[in-house]
């Protein structure tokens, strides 16, 4: 399967799960790969320069999943709107009161929206660079354990760094800055107003900016090259982009997308996911490892395993289009809520579907919220029509879930959680997944 998969169509397909927690619309991080390749290339940056562009910049958001619940919780707001429209905030002190006052509690009680306001204003530099310190070097590790070298890594973590060293987090300023990341900021504001206000909003933000946020002879190259280009422009705003930039992946670089690959490719965005919430910490690690344990002790072969493994670690990856205010909600979830929880099974299927070898993994990953009696979520299958599969990583998720602390309950006990999971039998849970389950707790001492 490896040999036939390319890693730019692998990690294009995942960057959507990046689009997910930052509140983008779809295609985001491809899009502006699309426009920062095109920068380079005016530049006549070289082929492996231009390569460690093309990634970085469709990784530039591998750590924003780090930063969400924090969010909610200082600005007591939605993180994916407050991440989304901040997006359009300059760096005049109006604007950025503005945006501060309008997105800080607006749907809280006024008594904890004054509050927080009033540590928005106390605080407000501080929180910033804590959250984007935090956001950019989680993104540079986490490319790091995707094998990405330095050139790579530093562009992610440097880009919320502006040319004249009002950014963050080192305050570094102008050719100190990485090329990678300094084209990195260009081009995902340049999607963002081209998104929201088209071609030649696009073009007044880059020039308003430039000196600014941005280096001026990265804006006059943009101007005089892609920006006069209809084709350039033309792809951008074409269902066809995907392919575009698949396509546009320099040849020079080859790195082999093997199995071992695979594995450290979903490990990676298993540690996106779990990064949304510090309630989630390490769940689809364990999730994974429960899911490969009853895997083995039911006889699936190695390779079914391994496959599985994966399935595991990416089960929840649509969480990142689902709101902290929500995911970290200590009380009762009401009916929208409840609904924008679900969706998440939805964007797990997307996103993996889109990497073209995953259709199977996309639909056996995406149901471990379905259940026996065909109750469950998002298209109320019933026993037939849920895998083996699915039902070994609904096992390990439902215990992990019930076994671990979460908002609205503490850590449960091994044998508490096995009497609850017990009451779901034959409803939601598979019988002899949990008999493999607890004889795995059992072999791993977690279980008299």
């Amino acid at each position: 399967m490896p040999d036939t998969l390319k890693l730019s169509e692998l990690i294009g397909s995942l960057s959507y799960a990046l689009d997910l927690t930052e509140g983008q619309p779809v295609g985001h991080c491809v899009r502006s790969c699309w426009i920062g390749v095109h920068i380079g290339r005016h530049l006549g940056l070289a082929d492996d320069a231009l390569w460690e562009l093309y990634y970085a910049i469709l990784l530039k958001d591998l750590g924003c999943s780090s930063n969400a619940a924090r969010i909610s919780e200082l600005y007591l707001a939605d993180d994916r709107l407050f991440k989304q429209d901040f997006k359009l905030v300059g760096d005049s002190l109006p604007q950025m009161l503005g945006f501060l006052f309008s997105h800080t509690g607006r749907h809280a009680g006024w008594a904890d929206r004054l509050r927080s306001i009033l540590n928005v204003l106390r605080n407000g530099k501080k929180m910033a660079d804590e959250l984007i310190h935090t956001r950019c070097h989680r993104g540079a590790d986490i490319a790091r354990q995707l094998r990405f070298n330095e050139n790579v890594a530093r562009g992610i973590q440097s880009l919320d760094e502006h040319w004249d060293g009002s950014g963050r987090p080192l305050g570094a300023a102008g050719d100190a800055i990485p090329l990678n990341a300094r084209i990195a900021l260009l081009s995902q504001v340049i999607d963002v107003f081209h998104v929201t206000g088209g071609r030649e909003a696009a073009v007044a933000e880059t020039q308003r900016r430039a000196g600014g946020w941005f280096d001026p002879a990265l804006v006059r190259t943009f101007a005089e090259g892609p920006a006069r280009d209809e084709a350039f422009w033309r792809t951008l705003e074409s269902d066809d982009i995907d392919a575009a930039v698949f396509a546009l992946e320099p040849a020079c670089h080859h790195m082999t997308v093997d199995e071992d690959y695979l594995d450290d490719i979903a490990e990676g965005f298993g540690l996106v996911v779990d990064s949304k919430s510090p309630f989630t910490a390490g769940h689809s690690q364990r999730v994974a490892h429960y899911a490969d344990a009853i895997a083995r002790d039911m006889g699936l072969d190695d390779s079914r395993r391994r496959w599985l493994r994966r399935g595991a670690l990416l089960h929840d990856v649509g969480k990142l289009g689902v709101s902290n205010t929500i995911l970290d909600k200590p009380g009762k979830l009401d009916p929208e809520e409840w609904v924008a929880v679900q969706r998440h099974a939805v964007h797990t299927r997307e996103i993996l579907s889109r990497i073209g070898l995953f259709h199977e993994l996309a639909d056996v990953s995406a149901a471990h919220h379905e259940r026996l009696d065909g109750k469950g979520y998002p298209l109320g299958l019933s026993a037939p029509d849920i895998a083996l599969e699915t039902r070994i990583i609904t096992t390990a998720d439902i215990f992990d879930a019930i076994n671990a602390e979460r908002p609205y309950h503490p850590e449960t006990p091994v044998p508490e959680t096995l009497d609850i999971m017990r009451k779901n039998v034959g409803s939601a849970i598979d019988p002899d997944c949990l008999a493999a389950l607890e004889g795995v707790l059992r072999r791993e001492g977690l279980l008299d």
